[in-house]
């Protein structure tokens, strides 16, 4: 099997290659600029047919990693041609080429979450606050697009994996990682009184890639809910450094969102929109059964994802 892996700069993009690399799964890359992390590189744009096409031939799978998600961004249409758009080229890259498997990243914010005591499964429908995200609203579109293809060409094998909040090694942006850098070392942390899913991307990597011969549908790919106050106590316990969480009013939380709309108003983007805000304070617990049972997911500890990443990082600075 010859594997076409596209967002393969990403944090998941990065740690999907590594995995194929390691298990010796012949591999290649679709980007737009050099990439020496892979030999077979073919640099075009992923939201063009053609690209896609040329890059497919000799392929019999497709691990879509690729999507948008800077949280800046205010509008679905910022996040559509992407997280919808790239998911029906593909559907077109099936039809014309040999491809049978395609293995799509989503998230977990399609599903609507449980609470600590009652985590939701796959077949939760989609929700609240999720409803109000364009970046949750845009990849629940292209998964629409693929279940409609795999409905309609059942000798396909599409696979919709529904991440949660992924932390490790290869964050070059960094994207997850600025979580965790926002803390640092800092004696005293505000944060708010929601928590997520965290998990180590290693193990998501890992599932994508078993699911290159197992499943079919969709899977989360969840582990340890955490509210962000134990999270970064967690990370201080994990680093060796002392500090101290105070979790902001409900109103306080709501007066920043407003301030990011109205800066977003004056022409000002930020991460700080109310819909994003309250997403912040919402328990986002799930249930990844399945994917353990159908994917081998692994179920690695979350102080191990956040060590990998600061080791990382600093072995990333020493160069």
């Amino acid at each position: 099997m010859k594997v076409l892996l596209l967002g393969a700069t990403g944090l998941l993009g990065r740690n999907v290659l590594l995995q194929l690399q390691q298990r010796g799964i012949p591999c290649r890359t679709l980007v737009r600029r050099d990439f020496p992390e892979t030999a077979d590189c073919i640099r075009g744009s992923i939201l063009k047919l053609e690209d896609l096409l040329n890059a497919a031939q000799g392929c019999d799978a497709i691990i879509n990693c690729a999507g948008t998600t800077d949280m800046r961004l205010s509008r679905m249409e910022d996040y559509l041609p992407v997280n919808e758009g790239l998911p029906r080229l593909l559907c077109q890259v099936m039809d014309r080429t040999p491809v049978s498997v395609l293995v799509h990243a989503s998230t977990a914010n399609t599903i609507a979450s449980g609470t600590p005591g009652h985590p939701a499964d796959e077949s939760a429908p989609f929700g609240p606050p999720f409803d109000r995200s364009p970046y949750a609203l845009s990849k629940l579109a292209g998964e629409k697009v693929l279940a409609e293809y795999a409905a309609a060409h059942p000798e396909k094998r599409i696979v919709v994996v529904n991440p949660g909040f992924m932390l490790g090694a290869l964050d070059t942006k960094p994207s997850s990682g600025q979580l965790m850098l926002a803390a640092w070392r800092r004696p005293l942390m505000p944060v708010m009184r929601g928590g997520k899913s965290f998990l180590p991307v290693k193990d998501a990597a890992a599932a994508m890639v078993n699911a290159l011969e197992k499943g079919r549908g969709r899977y989360l790919l969840t582990g340890e809910y955490l509210s962000l106050k134990d999270f970064y106590q967690l990370q201080a316990q994990v680093l060796g450094y002392r500090q101290r969480c105070v979790v902001l009013s409900d109103w306080v939380v709501r007066l920043i969102g407003h301030l990011g709309d109205l800066l977003l108003k004056l022409g000002i983007r930020n991460t700080f929109y109310l819909h994003n805000i309250v997403q912040m304070t919402w328990e986002e617990c799930y249930d990844c059964s399945k994917a353990r049972e159908e994917l081998d997911y692994p179920a690695s500890p979350v102080s191990e994802a956040i060590a990998d990443f600061f080791r990382w990082r600093s072995n990333e600075a020493a160069r």
